[in-house]
C-alpha cells in the first residue's frame, strides 16, 4: 500500500499538466480522498514513512519549510485585495532590521560580494546543502553582473544537518584566506551548485579546487571566528524571525524564499527610492 499512496500523490502533482482541467481536477480529488483515508487509517505506517525519508534526504526539511514560509507570503499578499502581490515580504520586521543593521550589513564576519560601497545592500541567508538555495545561486550571480551599484552579503546558516554545519566551517575559513571575496565567489559557486546535500570532505575539495592554502585552511576551521562567525549569523537569523534558506534582507524588508531574481530586484528598487541600505 505504500507504494500505492506514494504512486497515487505523484499522479496527482501531475494531473493539471497531463489532463484537461475539469476530468484531472475530478481525479485529483479522488486520489486525494484515498490518500487521505489511508492517512488517517494508518498513522503509525505513515510516520514511519515519513521519518525514514527525512533520515535518507535531511535537506528536504528546509527546502519543505522554505516553501512553506514562501506560500505564506503569497497567500497574505493575495489576502490584501492584490495590492501586494507583486512584492512579497515576511511581516514588518523593519524595526528587527534597524536594530540589528551594524551586524547585518558591515559586520567583520560576513562575506562581502559585488560592490563594497554600493548604495543599497543584499543580505542572503543560506545553507550549502539547500536545494533553493543552489536554485536561487543564478538570481545573485546576475545581480552581481547586472548591477554594479549592488552590494552583497552572504551570511551562513546552516540547517540541514552536520554536513551543512561543517561545510558553513569551511566556507568561512575560505573567507578567512580571501577577504576581498574573488576566489571565496569560485568556491562558493563549485560547493553551492553541485547536487545534493554537501560534506566536509566536499567544501574541501571545493577549496583545493580553487587553489586555497589547505593546510591553512585546516587551521582555519578549527579557530575561533569560525564559531564567532556562525553564532553571529544564528542569532540575526533569529532576531529576524529567519527560520529556512534563502531567506533575503534588502531595506527593510525581510523576504522568505527563492522568490526569483524579478522580484529581488523590485525589493532592491524599493529600498533605493527609500535610500536605505
Amino acid at each position: 500500500m505504500r507504494a500505492v499512496i506514494l504512486f497515487s500523490a505523484g499522479i496527482a502533482a501531475l494531473l493539471p499538466v497531463a489532463s484537461p482541467v475539469g476530468r484531472a481536477q475530478d481525479l485529483r480529488d479522488e486520489i486525494e480522498t484515498i490518500v487521505k483515508d489511508y492517512l488517517v487509517t494508518h498513522p503509525e505506517e505513515v510516520g514511519e514513512i515519513a521519518k525514514d525519508y527525512f533520515v535518507k534526504h535531511p535537506e528536504a526539511v528546509g527546502q519543505i519549510l522554505a516553501e512553506l514560509l514562501k506560500r505564506r507570503a503569497t497567500t497574505s499578499a493575495s489576502s490584501n485585495g492584490g495590492a501586494a502581490a507583486t512584492i512579497k515580504s515576511a511581516p514588518d520586521r523593519s524595526a528587527a532590521v534597524a536594530s540589528n543593521a551594524a551586524l547585518l550589513f558591515n559586520s567583520e564576519h560576513q562575506v562581502t560580494l559585488g560592490n563594497p560601497q554600493g548604495d543599497t545592500t543584499l543580505v542572503e541567508f543560506f545553507d550549502y546543502s539547500c536545494g533553493f538555495c543552489k536554485r536561487a545561486l543564478p538570481d545573485m550571480l546576475a545581480l552581481i553582473k547586472d548591477d554594479p551599484n549592488l552590494k552583497i552579503v552572504l551570511k551562513e546558516f546552516p540547517i540541514l544537518g552536520p554536513g551543512s554545519v561543517e561545510a558553513a566551517r569551511v566556507a568561512i575559513a575560505v573567507r578567512m584566506q580571501d577577504p576581498d571575496g574573488q576566489k571565496y565567489l569560485g568556491f562558493h559557486k563549485e560547493l553551492l551548485g553541485s547536487p545534493g546535500p554537501v560534506t566536509k570532505e566536499r567544501a574541501l575539495a571545493a577549496a583545493r579546487d580553487q587553489g586555497f592554502d589547505m593546510a591553512a585552511l585546516e587551521q582555519n576551521v578549527a579557530s575561533g571566528e569560525v564559531g564567532i562567525t556562525l553564532n553571529e549569523d544564528t542569532k540575526l537569523a533569529s532576531a529576524l524571525g529567519i527560520t529556512g534558506t534563502p531567506s533575503y534582507v534588502i531595506g527593510k524588508d525581510v523576504v522568505l524564499g527563492a522568490v526569483g531574481i524579478a522580484e529581488l530586484r523590485q525589493h532592491i528598487d524599493k529600498a533605493r527610492g527609500h535610500g536605505m541600505n
